[in-house]
């Protein structure tokens, strides 16, 4: 886990413009309802969901990211208002400069929370300026990125979690 203090952690939360988030193993809790028809549900949070809002009504603007291509998600995302989906995205620290370039937005002023392997190099480069997480049920590859570890797991509460924690120190 990286480790600043609280007045350096309170001063990268003030500069916070945007929450991207991967789905599974943050909103969800990486599980997967099949049929014969194929993926038909996941579970969603409706705290993480509060989450979202609060965030927004600081002012705070949130998107996922995922490798994933789901009805499912696009359809949480559209109940959320959340503007910035990116979907089908294998390599998330490449898609980082779209994000940047179509937000107009810089690194510092960006947050992220993952849980896996494939969230790594998108969080060791943000967590550079920015701010990153991790649900508590994360793999350890994500540990020696992050900043903060929620005290929910996913797809129970995370990315509320999360998000109080961002708005706490942005109030600290």
């Amino acid at each position: 886990m990286l480790s600043l203090t609280i007045e350096e952690l309170a001063k990268r939360a003030e500069k916070i413009k945007l929450v991207i988030s991967d789905n599974d193993g943050v909103f969800t809790d990486n599980g997967v309802y099949y049929s014969e028809r194929g993926e038909e549900m996941k579970r969603y949070s409706v705290r993480d969901g509060m989450g979202v809002e609060r965030l927004r009504n600081s002012g705070i603007e949130t998107g996922i990211m995922t490798g994933e291509v789901s009805p499912s998600l696009k359809k949480r995302a559209e109940k959320l208002g959340m503007k910035r989906l990116y979907l089908g995205v294998k390599d998330k620290y490449s898609m980082l400069e779209t994000v940047l370039a179509e937000t107009g937005l810089h690194r510092f002023e960006l947050a992220y929370i993952g849980d896996d392997v494939n969230d790594v190099e998108i969080m060791e480069e943000i967590a550079r300026e920015g701010l990153t997480a991790s649900p508590r049920d994360a793999t350890v590859f994500v540990e020696p990125y992050i900043h903060y570890r929620a005290q929910a797991d996913g797809g129970h509460g995370a990315f509320r979690d999360f998000a109080e924690w961002l708005l706490a120190l942005r109030n600290s």
